[in-house]
């Protein structure tokens, strides 16, 4: 008779499969070895994902300053072609000291317009803290009111007469109340 060989794939390759591994961990059933147990799970795979998002924003971020160069030293340049060129080469003391000037004044009204915009601000800021107090005063207000009629409204209902039936002159006015709230169906 014929024996059969397995097909390509089949259990002669599983039980190869299966000697590499015992192999590859240790050897012959014995359990793994302690320089195969510490290696085991030590190849790096490189992925890490918030590595990969650093990089990525990094690489962006770059980009775009790359681009924002670009774009002012193209500005620059065409200012320079636009400019007469005693006016670019020229640059005497007293200019320097108008520029600073100007550069001071430039950051006097910049430091004015946002030490205004900060207090406009805190205004606004105190303004809403002074409405949502006055709001939370109101609701407790009502509240305390709400709980005044109920504690007299209880009061009412849980007098008794001498006998210790309830008095039902105060019932009734109670629900004559609730009749009249109601609205006509």
């Amino acid at each position: 008779m014929k024996s059969r060989q397995p097909p390509h794939g089949g259990a002669a390759t599983a039980a190869a499969q299966r000697t590499r591994n015992r192999q590859r961990l240790g050897g012959r059933g014995v359990g793994l070895s302690l320089m195969s147990f510490a290696n085991a799970k030590s190849t790096d795979t490189g992925y890490n994902p918030a590595i990969i998002k650093k990089q990525r924003e990094f690489y962006k971020n770059a980009k775009i300053v790359k681009k924002y160069k670009k774009t002012v030293k193209q500005r620059n340049q065409q200012e320079e072609k636009h400019l007469p060129d005693e006016l670019v080469h020229e640059n005497t003391p007293a200019d320097a000291k108008n520029e600073k000037k100007k550069k001071k004044r430039r950051k006097e009204v910049r430091l004015q317009s946002l030490r205004e915009e900060y207090e406009k601000r805190q205004e606004e800021k105190e303004r809403e803290r002074k409405e949502r107090e006055a709001a939370i005063q109101a609701r407790k207000e009502e509240r305390a009111r709400a709980k005044a009629g109920r504690k007299a409204l209880r009061e009412k209902m849980f007098k008794r007469t001498s006998s210790g039936q309830p008095v039902m002159r105060y019932r009734i006015e109670h629900v004559l109340q609730n009749i009249l709230q109601s609205p006509p169906n």
